[in-house]
């Protein structure tokens, strides 16, 4: 590719002048190309798709019915700015309802045009060169990624089974703590499944106080929480002196593609959220919004969710564990987070998760994607699509039609 004299003037936050010009393959670009490999070889041995991060269904009807009413009402048409007041009020409803949270939904909320976003802006409220975000890993890198566009750093924290995937912040070095800004948690955790407990969120309180630091918890799949009530970080005495609290209506109400989410928590970090939102969107679109108010009226509507996907993990889990895989229903999300396979009995070793994650998608069209953050793991995600029940059991069938035909070395 020819180099225009603008090659010279990329940013080195992208990769200044070499941007463009890396021959790395991200992970996710493997798994499409070893999926398309799969595909063309095998044409008669449909792929089994455990990589796909998405809910597999549409949004509930209702909501889409008065979606399709409010795009034709004029009052919609115009710029949502930081949010309308009757979507901020839905979240205190909810927040209230399902927690015992109880907030200013002028003050203490502001919606987002998607949690990715809100994210992104929040470290460019805090971040100053120099300054540190702790971020866990394995995780969503999107607040690392921004924290470092501002000129700060990311220090890692790694979830690891020894732990209960849980960071070991006993391990941080005294002064990156100093120098710490940000705390990004999530919870139930992606891809772990890790849920969080008070007693961990009172530890985070009493560490963000003496160290001087802001938490984010992004809460992206707390309604994706099993066997317990779900815990929002701001229930918690002392939670809304230290930080905020990211929700989104994509995994808990089917709502991935809608872009519609909300932070809330301190009113002075809402209102500088709300500032730099100010230089960076006008808001998501109305009807959108005022769909949104249906969906969290509604309680029905992520409990159905939430049994859907611990129906389809239970499935997974009794799918997996004769073929040696170490496994049981997680705490939340809709992620089983697996050791992964050392490699075939008297044959083909695997250096990495990633090694196996293309021998299960190259020789067997079983989908999965690899994590070597924090040692060697596979995650499947349940959102395959499945009509119904006997088409998830056909699935699980096929499933583990071919593991039968490996021997793994664990």
């Amino acid at each position: 590719m020819t180099d225009y004299y603008f090659q010279e003037l990329f940013a080195e936050r992208i990769g200044g002048a070499n941007y463009g010009k890396s021959n790395e393959i991200y992970k996710f670009e493997k798994i499409k190309r070893a999926k398309r490999q799969a595909i063309k070889d095998f044409p008669d041995r449909p792929l089994i798709d455990f990589g796909i991060g998405e809910n597999d269904a549409m949004a509930d009807e209702n909501v889409r019915r008065i979606m399709a009413h409010e795009i034709n009402q004029p009052e919609n048409r115009g710029y949502a700015d930081n949010g309308c007041l009757e979507f901020k009020e839905a979240v205190a409803r909810f927040m209230e309802r399902n927690f015992g949270v109880k907030l200013d939904p002028i003050t203490e909320i502001n919606h987002a045009i998607g949690s990715k976003p809100a994210l992104a802006m929040l470290p460019y409220v805090f971040i100053n060169p120099g300054d540190v975000t702790l971020l866990t890993v394995p995780g969503y890198p999107v607040a690392g990624t921004h924290t470092k566009y501002c000129g700060g750093s990311v220090y890692h924290l790694p979830l690891i089974e020894e732990n209960q995937f849980f960071p070991d912040f006993e391990s941080v070095p005294e002064d990156i703590l100093n120098k710490t800004k940000l705390l990004v948690l999530n919870y139930p955790n992606s891809p772990t499944g890790q849920i969080a407990t008070v007693k961990f969120y009172e530890k985070v309180i009493q560490l963000a106080k003496r160290h001087k630091f802001v938490v984010v918890q992004d809460a992206a799949h707390l309604m994706l929480t099993y066997r317990v009530p779900p815990i929002s970080f701001l229930q918690v005495p002392g939670s809304r002196e230290v930080g905020v609290e990211v929700h989104s209506l994509s995994k808990g109400w089917n709502m991935i593609g809608w872009r519609i989410a909300w932070v809330c928590g301190n009113e002075r970090i809402i209102q500088a959220f709300a500032d730099v939102k100010d230089n960076c969107d006008s808001g998501q679109f109305l009807a959108i919004q005022k769909s949104a108010i249906v969906a969290l009226n509604d309680p029905e509507i992520p409990k159905e969710i939430n049994r859907k996907y611990y129906r389809r993990l239970e499935k997974l889990v009794a799918t997996l564990r004769p073929f040696g895989f170490e496994c049981e229903v997680p705490g939340g999300t809709y992620f089983l987070y697996v050791k992964s396979p050392r490699g075939i009995v008297n044959g083909t070793k695997f250096a990495n998760a990633e090694e196996a994650s293309q021998y299960l998608i190259r020789e067997h069209s079983i989908c999965t994607v690899p994590w070597d953050n924090a040692g060697p793991f596979l995650r499947f995600s349940v959102t395959y699509v499945a009509e119904d029940e006997p088409a998830e059991d056909e699935l699980m069938f096929q499933l583990s039609e071919r593991l039968g035909q490996i021997a793994f070395e664990f």
